[in-house]
């Protein structure tokens, strides 16, 4: 089933579940990925483009969520959590930092990479592979400990 397709079945069922966060969520994501894919000029995204805007989306809540923390607005980090929790759920289930961790092993060995000089090397190689699985946050620091 196309992501696109398991929104609008989500929708409907929050619209008869009365569930009105879950429901601007879901819209919001629908308008993102119809967005995109005018962007794109076509009907439909392919599946790595869908897992493009997601990951766009998360880490939209994600730098919302820590501003909205450093400035003390519990209000509203309530509310972005609460978002990101119903955008999560349409992102593939995320790999555990051991397992990023082998895998940039793999890559840094992969690439002949020996200093932090080759991290973009070792970058640019590493996150097609962890697209949508794993943070490049997360990722950006096991390859910088791996490197040095």
């Amino acid at each position: 089933m196309s992501l696109l397709n398991r929104l609008n079945d989500d929708m409907k069922q929050a619209m008869k579940n009365k569930e009105k966060e879950k429901l601007s969520v879901i819209r919001m994501l629908k308008a993102s990925l119809q967005n995109e894919a005018i962007k794109h000029g076509k009907q439909e995204l392919s599946e790595d483009e869908e897992l493009t805007v997601l990951s766009r989306e998360v880490k939209q809540r994600k730098d919302s969520l820590q501003e909205f923390q450093n400035a003390g607005r519990d209000d509203l980090v309530e509310k972005i959590q609460t978002e990101l929790t119903y955008v999560e759920i349409y992102m593939p289930k995320q790999l555990s930092e051991e397992e990023v961790s082998a895998i940039v092993q793999e890559t840094v060995t992969e690439v002949g990479a020996t200093s932090k000089a080759d991290m973009g090397k070792v970058m640019g190689a590493i996150m097609p592979k962890l697209k949508g699985k794993a943070d490049g946050a997360l990722v950006n620091k096991l390859v910088l400990q791996h490197l040095s």
